[in-house]
């Protein structure tokens, strides 16, 4: 058995602009069989059906879901989800925040979060980590991967937010490129995971806002959403 992980661009899809054109969100105003198409050439390309794909209704929040892959409809808001079947694909979808893909392949456990500035501050990367060690995993054998995202350069917010998220992620802020305060996330989420015992953190430095093959809230809202997915494979 082994871990799979695949992060998605904006291309190769049937949606038309702004959401060109491999858009994988439905709740961003795309045409509705657009989208349809779009998940059915991802479950394709990725060599599973369709109803394989677990999907989240994302709120920013810290809310975890263990999915067996029986469900039908996206898992009701939640921002994380974890399975310990085989064949079961876990979808996150971003434009901005950080997707994060989790997997200890000896307990045959994975999980993907969702986390954006709200829910990084609020935990949703321990609380899924809680999750899998619930059913087997243990951290020093996670294996983690912290998608493409925006970058600190590019990420500028207030003062008092960046300070806000700081004392809940240490780690996270920093300056932007225009020397102005900022945020990255992709940063605090390293620090908390190596501070909960994960070993093994990978990072796809690509920047959301700066690539334009990547979907990006920021910098071209309303826009698409791009997916990463994991599964262990048989």
């Amino acid at each position: 058995m082994r871990i799979r992980r695949v992060v998605t661009t904006r291309a190769g899809g049937r949606s038309k602009p702004p959401f060109d054109s491999f858009n994988l969100g439905d709740h961003v105003g795309d045409d509705p069989e657009a989208v349809e198409a779009n998940r059915r050439r991802l479950a394709r390309e990725l060599g599973l059906s369709k109803d394989r794909l677990m999907w989240m209704e994302q709120v920013h929040g810290r809310t975890v879901t263990i999915v067996d892959g029986t469900e039908t409809g996206p898992a009701e808001a939640t921002d994380a989800l974890v399975t310990d079947r085989p064949g079961v694909a876990l979808v996150a979808l971003v434009a901005d925040c950080v997707p994060v893909l989790l997997g200890d392949l000896e307990a045959g456990v994975v999980a993907a979060v969702h986390a954006g500035r709200v829910g990084a501050r609020v935990g949703v990367v321990p609380a899924a980590l809680e999750a899998m060690c619930s059913i087997g995993a243990r951290p020093d054998r996670v294996e983690v991967l912290l998608g493409p995202a925006i970058c600190g350069e590019c990420y500028e917010v207030p003062k008092s937010m960046a300070d806000d998220v700081e004392a809940h992620l240490p780690g996270s802020a920093c300056r932007s490129r225009k020397g102005s305060p900022a945020l990255d996330l992709r940063a605090g989420l390293w620090r908390q995971l190596a501070d909960l015992g994960v070993g093994r953190i990978g990072v796809d430095p690509r920047c959301t806002m700066e690539d334009e093959t990547l979907f990006s809230h920021r910098r071209n809202a309303p826009t698409g959403r791009i997916a990463a997915v994991t599964w262990m494979e048989q």
